[in-house]
């Protein structure tokens, strides 16, 4: 990458990096918090848990085609404003009514879509796939901090602090975007809205990974409705305590993930690689849903966490490779849209189910979604190297 570029990517992955974690700090405890208030069901819980992923879903394409036209950096500054003012919100609550109300305003700061345009927009396409993989794994480095430090800096600022928190983080993001991100060239001119979405809808390679992207979020947020009440009821751990699980299990998924990045990356096989990632889904999944003491949970939880890493940083690269300059906003826009509608489907369904089955029925649904989702990447009759995403 030359100079331009390299400041462009650090900025902006530092941009996706920050609004991400302010996101994924609430992942692992936001269960057990929402629960204490007077009267919550576990629906409600797993309202909370994924709420912001609706209007995250319902914005990421009118942000996406808005970025087309008007340009990225505007769109993302008042996303990040939006994102701000749900945090602030969601720090005053004193009813789960209130909290998913608070997540539902954070949602609506739907940027994701728009960052990762601009920055193909402010990379040649020969580096882009290099530029992406750098986004995917600042994200990545972003959940596992967040894993460890959500539950530390609840313990530590308070449930309400951590939204203030969160809130700081976006007014950061947005010095960044406004005074440190190169300007972008004019986004290229496709025709009408509605024809990009149609070229977006009509390839079948962007429909499987929309389809696998909704599916790896919804399985993240319906586990961690069921995780962190497995850890203080089976395990018996304090919610401060939850951090040395998770970075235990974290740590125990670096050989995997990287073994993972650097195989498809030189050793490719098709889609051998991401059917390898969703099996370890699919394997973590089982096990969660029928193990009961503290280290088969930690073992569980890595063998989960490394092909979630590496699926996160695999699938929007795939995503900038296919589709072109001209759409690449609507196409993000898609795969963001469903990506968040997958969170939101994953905790409202999740929370439902706990309500019903418990953590072992949240575990089993989650392992049927993996199921379908190797359906999807290997169709009948085709070989993981003949077969698309």
């Amino acid at each position: 990458m030359i100079g331009r570029e390299r400041r462009a990517v650090a900025v902006l992955a530092g941009v996706f990096s920050i609004r991400m974690l302010g996101l994924f700090l609430l992942l692992p405890i936001i269960a057990l918090y929402a629960s204490r208030f007077p009267g919550t069901s576990a629906l409600m819980v797993g309202l909370a848990v994924g709420a912001y992923g609706i209007t995250q879903a319902l914005l990421q394409i009118p942000f996406g085609l808005l970025s087309d036209r008007i340009g990225r950096k505007p769109v993302i500054v008042a996303g990040l404003i939006i994102f701000a003012a749900g945090s602030l919100v969601a720090a005053a609550a004193d009813s789960a009514g209130m909290l998913v109300l608070g997540r539902v305003l954070q949602g609506a700061g739907a940027i994701s879509a728009a960052v990762t345009a601009l920055v193909a927009d402010l990379t040649r396409p020969e580096v882009r796939t290099r530029a992406m993989a750098i986004i995917g794994m600042t994200i990545g480095g972003s959940f596992v901090l967040a894993m460890v430090a959500g539950p530390l800096l609840a313990g530590w600022l308070g449930f309400a602090g951590l939204f203030f928190a969160t809130a700081c983080l976006a007014l950061v993001a947005i010095a960044g975007v406004i005074f440190a991100v190169p300007e972008p060239p004019s986004p290229a001119k496709s025709g009408p809205p509605r024809r990009a979405l149609r070229e977006v809808l009509g390839s079948s390679q962007l429909l499987r990974l929309n389809a696998g992207v909704f599916i790896l979020h919804a399985a993240l947020t319906a586990s961690f409705v069921a995780v962190p009440f497995a850890l203080e009821s089976l395990a018996e751990i304090s919610t401060a305590g939850h951090s040395r699980v998770y970075l235990l299990s974290l740590a125990g998924s670096l050989p995997a993930t990287v073994a993972l990045i650097l195989l498809s990356e030189n050793v490719p096989r098709g889609n051998l690689w991401l059917g390898v990632a969703i099996a370890l889904l699919l394997l973590a999944q089982l096990a969660l849903s029928a193990v009961t003491a503290l280290w088969p949970i930690i073992a569980a939880l890595a063998v989960f966490f490394s092909g979630f890493n590496f699926l996160e940083a695999r699938l929007p690269a795939r995503m900038s490779e296919i589709a072109g300059p001209g759409i690449r906003g609507a196409a993000l826009g898609v795969f963001a849209t469903c990506q968040f509608l997958g969170a939101f489907v994953g905790g409202l369904g999740g929370g439902w189910v706990y309500g019903l089955d418990g953590g072992r029925g949240v575990h089993l649904a989650c392992a049927v979604l993996a199921l379908i989702w190797l359906a999807l990447v290997f169709p009948r009759g085709k070989t993981p190297a003949q077969s698309v995403p």
